[in-house]
């Protein structure tokens, strides 16, 4: 088979799932799907849950690369002019809920480790097809994770057009909570809990965290949602908000929640889980310095992937823009996919 032949079986398939709704959590046909093409490649499938696993015998002797993308899609938009479950070629652009996000990377990759394999290049490859990606659930890239090999890297399929995102911002989802008393509008009663609410707000807003990182900037802060009150005459008793927290590598995320609950004058703060930190690769990783050599940028993503869950260097490099993820009428560029191919290739055998 030449490259013509692996890109076209990467779009083939890649037309199959698109085809196959995936929403997060709902991954069980495409997986179904997935796994058959898997299997008619001749190469060797593990299920973990939806998740699925490709792995052969290990050289002791070689470090473990994981190749990893996700089958899960985000809902389409209501703005989608096309049906996203119907994959359609316009010029140079396949069309399709997850053919950026990130389904290109997924498929390619995928391509990679079949072009790969037995060959003597300096990596073992492991190859894992994750769900729940976009919703960093407790079934997708955490379950496989105990089943997985001792990974000494790992490449992420997310779309960076090609350019490796070596840095990523964390993610900390925070619910507050200020309390006051109820009582009628019209006479001067009650406690009202939206009145309490604003000072910490403001701070909220006006905060800068000092240390800024040269690949990911600033640690950010954005309340993001505001929920009080039942109706007009009513004094509200309580004022919930959310906060979304998205951090740098200077910064984990139980210090920063520690730091914010002092800060809070009139608020209560409750995190909803720590377990996706910033990640950052060193700049001198072999696969980083490799990275430099075919002419890439590393750059820092602002963007969350399934990196925060990997306790081993990762990096994220895949085809496609995060501009168009999530978007209406998300398309994936067939050059791009073959691009891909190519690069990765040149990029794990090292020649």
């Amino acid at each position: 088979m030449d490259m013509h032949q692996y890109t076209h079986d990467a779009v083939e398939l890649l037309k199959a799932l698109i085809s196959t709704p995936s929403v997060s959590r709902d991954e069980t046909a495409a997986a179904d799907v997935f796994a058959g093409f898997i299997g008619s490649y001749g190469l060797p499938v593990r299920r973990i849950g939806n998740n699925l696993l490709v792995q052969e015998e290990l050289d002791p002797a070689k470090p473990t690369l994981l190749l990893n993308a996700h089958i899960d899609t985000v809902k389409p938009v209501s703005t989608w002019t096309r049906d996203p479950f119907t994959p359609t070629i316009d010029g140079d652009r396949l069309y399709g809920l997850g053919s950026n996000d990130c389904g290109g990377g997924l498929v390619s990759l995928l391509q990679v480790y079949r072009m790969l394999r037995g060959m003597s290049i300096p990596y073992n490859l492991v190859y894992l097809a994750s769900c729940e990606e976009e919703v960093s659930g407790a079934n997708g890239f955490s379950l496989a994770l105990p089943e997985l090999p001792p990974i000494d890297v790992a490449i992420v399929g997310e779309p960076t057009g090609m350019q490796p995102a070596i840095a990523e911002k964390g993610l900390m989802v925070i619910d507050g909570v200020a309390h006051g008393k109820s009582g009628h509008a019209a006479r001067d009663e009650g406690v009202n809990a939206i009145y309490e609410a604003l000072d910490d707000l403001v701070w909220l807003r006006d905060y800068r965290f000092r240390k800024v990182s040269p690949l990911l900037g600033p640690t950010k802060m954005t309340v993001t949602v505001i929920n009080s009150g039942t109706q007009h005459n009513v004094v509200p008793d309580e004022c919930r908000f959310v906060i979304d927290v998205r951090t740098n590598e200077y910064y984990k995320n139980e210090y920063l929640f520690a730091f914010l609950q002092k800060q809070m004058k009139k608020c209560e703060l409750k995190a909803r889980s720590f377990r996706l930190s910033s990640s950052r690769i060193a700049d001198d990783h072999p696969l980083v310095k490799r990275c430099l050599q075919l002419g890439m940028s590393p750059f820092g993503s602002p963007t969350l992937s399934d990196q925060a869950l990997m306790p081993f260097p990762s990096l994220k490099l895949g085809p496609g823009q995060s501009c168009r993820s999530h978007s209406a009428d998300e398309y994936i560029c067939l050059s791009e996919i073959a691009h891909a191919i190519k690069t990765y290739v040149l990029l794990i055998s090292n020649e």
